[in-house]
């Protein structure tokens, strides 16, 4: 079996998409036959142009092939990744041509890289199964202003087309099956969540007792999760008795920084917030230890209530107090999973405070919830979904699965909410 992975980000890549590929691939790799293949085409390290890796353009393990495709520096604007991912698609469509495959997966968190695998497959005649990490079009509707509204219908067309050349879908969140059952009704879904990586098992995360508390965010720090409309009002009324310590970068940062300073102004005082750069897994894991509380925030957009963030899995691990300004299925996740978090309106600074009110200040013994989610168990039953996919007998058009469901189906193997 010949199987070829599109992914934009993959190790040492830091970012949800990187992490799930690269786990992914281990669990095909341990499927393999001797006769089997699997080719990875990815690009260089590039989720954020503050982080640099020392990374080779070219691996080769035995029947494994990485091929990483350079870049032009970007800062995460809307103009700079689209004018990457050009870049990355005309590599693709390069390296691939007369390639021979018998599936193509392409995990994708924005739609082009989805619909990039959905013409490779149809150039290569072969099965397309595709990962779907996030409803771009959803997205768009709510964070494009102005004349850039005009873009969103020829993105839903373009994603209609591209679902419908599927064989296989697999979602991350259970808030995506209605979108995605009516634009494929008759295929059936997997659902298979994000989850925790082996770095984040067995460490000891109780060392904390910082005075004031220190809330940490890490992440990304983007259109999607707000923190220029939280951190900043929230750290001027907290002054003195909380201190924000947010580690990333993306392409809302120094608006970030910028309504920082105004609120410093308004303050006439300096408010206690650090920034910092992002940091490799291992330097995270020890400011996760010396944190008392983790805050997680989604901006406050109607299509974020159908999300499911990948930091909750690593927030989860850690066992520490939880701060959630999260609706919809991330807030249904945490209230049946995280015992020790508050949840708070997104965007919301005085429901924040009433949240920190009545927070436990306490570690929770997380055991049952890495065994319910760890990634190791989750990437091992997407693995068999893929190789299941090369096993039909046919799969001409998407159709000839989907008669194989009776009606559009999710399979939940994933655990969720009980």
């Amino acid at each position: 079996m010949r199987i070829l992975i599109l992914s934009f980000y993959y190790p040492p890549d830091l970012s949800a998409g990187s992490f799930r590929t690269g786990a992914l691939v281990e669990a095909l790799a341990a499927r393999l036959g001797p006769q089997d293949s699997l080719h990875i085409i990815t690009t260089m390290p590039n989720r954020y142009a503050s982080y640099k890796s020392d990374t080779p353009a070219y691996e080769e393990h035995g029947n494994i092939r990485i091929d990483r495709i350079e870049l032009p520096t970007h800062k995460s604007g809307f103009r700079d990744q689209a004018l990457a991912f050009v870049r990355f698609a005309r590599e693709v469509l390069r390296r691939t041509r007369g390639l021979d495959a018998d599936i193509v997966f392409a995990t994708s968190s924005r739609l082009m890289t989805a619909t990039l695998g959905a013409v490779v497959a149809r150039r290569l005649g072969a099965r397309l199964h595709l990962d779907i990490r996030d409803l771009f079009t959803d997205t768009l509707t709510d964070i494009l202003k102005g004349p850039a509204r005009l873009l969103v219908p020829v993105f839903v067309i373009l994603e209609r087309w591209t679902l419908r050349q599927a064989c296989a879908i697999s979602i991350v969140s259970p808030g995506f099956e209605a979108h995605v059952g009516e634009i494929c009704p008759n295929l059936e879904l997997s659902l298979r969540t994000n989850g925790i990586d082996q770095e984040f098992l067995g460490f000891d995360y109780n060392h904390a007792g910082n005075e004031p508390p220190v809330i940490l965010y890490a992440g990304n720090i983007g259109e999607g999760q707000g923190l220029e409309r939280l951190v900043p009002a929230a750290a001027r009324e907290l002054v003195g008795r909380y201190r924000f310590r947010i580690i990333g970068d993306g392409g809302r940062r120094q608006a970030l920084q910028t309504a920082l300073a105004a609120a410093e102004a308004e303050a006439g005082k300096a408010l206690d917030v650090e920034l910092l750069p992002p940091l490799d897994r291992k330097a995270l894991l020890e400011h996760y230890a010396r944190a008392d509380i983790l805050l997680l925030h989604l901006n406050d957009y109607p299509a974020f209530r159908r999300v499911l963030p990948s930091k909750l899995f690593e927030y989860g691990a850690t066992g520490k107090p939880l701060l959630a300004g999260v609706g919809g299925v991330a807030a249904d996740f945490v209230k049946a999973h995280l015992p020790n978090a508050a949840i708070f309106a997104p965007c919301d600074v005085e429901d924040l405070m009433r949240a920190l009110e009545r927070f436990p200040l306490e570690m929770t013994e997380s055991r049952e919830f890495i065994a319910c989610f760890s990634r190791d168990g989750i990437m091992e039953r997407l693995a068999e979904d893929i190789l299941a996919l090369g096993q039909l007998r046919s799969c001409e058009c998407p159709d000839s699965v989907g008669a194989m469901a009776s009606g559009q189906k999710v399979k939940k193997e994933t655990p969720w909410i009980s």
